[in-house]
């Protein structure tokens, strides 16, 4: 019966590449997602996301590939954001939120009015649609997953170091800044892979939610990335196999099964479990 389940639904060719989109966008949210929860930059991942939007419409109203569009907002978030840090009293946080709250506005402005002209619904990128991804969107997905893997293996120890000890970073001779900026290339690179899976508005929770529930169950950074990376995984496909039996928007049912396992974690937790901490003596 669970097989039949399982497998009933992949006669479909539109759900076998959600499936590989799935596995796609969890394997890189949180392999980027562990980095951000370490540094404590949560809301960054939120500014990169919402601030892809307006890339999207412009990319979209001249005929470019939208995730081109959609990676040079991002890329262009993070310069100004780093801008107004720097050349100004405004802290980091308040210049993440002026960023977050603009672009996300300039975006939904923009689609308004090209969807007043074309008539075409673009507001499925706010919320994303796993389900009606097309065989160029997976091809897409799949090298920016590689890219951000193979990234990640080869800067992993210099990427834990700043992560952990950016002060000591810099004093051992570490090009910090531009690990920095790799970083958020990173960031915008899984955001784009995102896209069209989850939506701008719920990326954010794939980015961290898996990663979070891993930091509850295992000690070590490698650990958090290769657990979190099954759980985000689970909860795509999870939530992609809801949405499709029970006719749910997909972004939010894997968002839903995401947050169910962290709240399992989080109660759950041999080491920082709320109900394994209580019944100790």
């Amino acid at each position: 019966m669970i097989l039949h389940l399982l497998l009933d639904p992949l006669q479909y060719g539109f759900m076998q590449r959600s499936l590989m989109i799935a596995i796609c966008v969890g394997l890189a949210c949180a392999l980027v997602g562990s980095y951000l929860m370490v540094q404590r930059l949560a809301l960054l991942g939120d500014a990169i996301s919402h601030a892809v939007l307006p890339g999207v419409a412009i990319a979209f109203f001249f005929g470019v590939n939208i995730l081109i569009g959609a990676f040079i907002a991002g890329i262009l978030s993070t310069v100004l954001i780093a801008w107004i840090h720097t050349r100004s009293p405004i802290k980091e946080d308040a210049a993440m939120g002026i960023v977050l709250s603009s672009f996300f506005a300039l975006g939904i402005t923009l689609i308004t009015l090209i969807q007043k002209d074309t008539k075409v619904d673009l507001m499925h990128f706010l919320f994303g649609n796993i389900l009606g991804v097309s065989a160029q969107d997976v091809r897409e997905t799949f090298v920016i997953t590689i890219i951000i893997s193979l990234t990640i293996i080869a800067l992993y120890k210099e990427l834990l170091f700043y992560s952990f000890d950016p002060q000591g970073a810099q004093a051992a001779g570490l090009p910090t800044n531009a690990l920095n900026f790799g970083l958020m290339v990173l960031i915008a690179l899984t955001v784009v892979a995102s896209l069209k899976a989850v939506g701008v508005i719920l990326v954010i929770s794939l980015l961290i939610t898996p990663g979070a529930s891993a930091y509850l169950l295992v000690p070590r950074l490698h650990q958090v990335m290769l657990l979190g990376s099954a759980l985000s995984i689970l909860s795509s496909m999870s939530g992609m196999y809801l949405s499709y039996y029970y006719n749910l928007p997909s972004g939010p049912a894997i968002v839903l099964v995401a947050t169910g396992i962290f709240s399992l974690s989080l109660l759950l937790s041999p080491r920082h479990g709320i109900l394994t901490q209580t019944s100790k003596p």
